[in-house]
């Protein structure tokens, strides 16, 4: 089976529609970082930037009186549960394993548990733990970090370049087996 890469998940229709709302640089940076997290903590670097490119893919806009309403999107907050259905839904579109679209969404799930009465920081698997720290790593008071700005074929590069990482690791994985 040919693996869905992440140029694939990226240039779909339906990524593009949700990572308008979140950001794609904000997608992108968190792959990245979620890629450097998963090799040095064992964690298929595959399953990290799958979940990590589409972990905010959920997320939905709240306006009040034409602006912005920080408190109210965090008080309503259900994007990481849109956003798992969503990426499931689309890595099965896209011919992905269906344990990978598992595994994938339930990370989706699990990156953030701000919609949850409990923490999670016990409960994550390793992916699901590599996934929510990338996306800490990138975050910046009041949501601001889903509003960098990154052109289409800059976050094509970049995720062209760790497309080519994941498949020498993977490459030098069977190599070993």
């Amino acid at each position: 089976m040919k693996r869905v890469t992440l140029v694939d998940v990226f240039k779909h229709r339906i990524t593009q529609k949700y990572l308008q709302r979140s950001g794609i640089n904000h997608a992108v940076t968190v792959a990245g970082y979620a890629f450097d997290m998963a090799l040095k903590k064992g964690v298929d670097p595959d399953l990290a930037t799958k979940s990590a490119l589409l972990h905010d893919m959920g997320h939905y806009e709240w306006y009040r009186d034409g602006k912005w309403d920080y408190d109210e999107y965090r008080k309503s907050d259900i994007h990481a549960i849109k956003g798992a259905e969503r990426a499931h839904k689309l890595l099965i579109r896209l011919g992905e394993d269906r344990l990978v679209a598992k595994e994938v969404s339930v990370a989706v799930l699990l990156h953030t548990d701000s919609y949850l009465p409990f923490g999670l920081e016990e409960k994550r698997t390793p992916l699901q733990h590599v996934v929510a720290k990338a996306d800490e790593k990138d975050e910046q008071p009041m949501g601001l970090h889903h509003y960098k700005q990154m052109d289409k074929s800059e976050a094509l590069k970049r995720l062209h370049e760790l497309d080519l990482k994941i498949e020498k690791f993977l490459q030098d994985d069977d190599e070993l087996a």
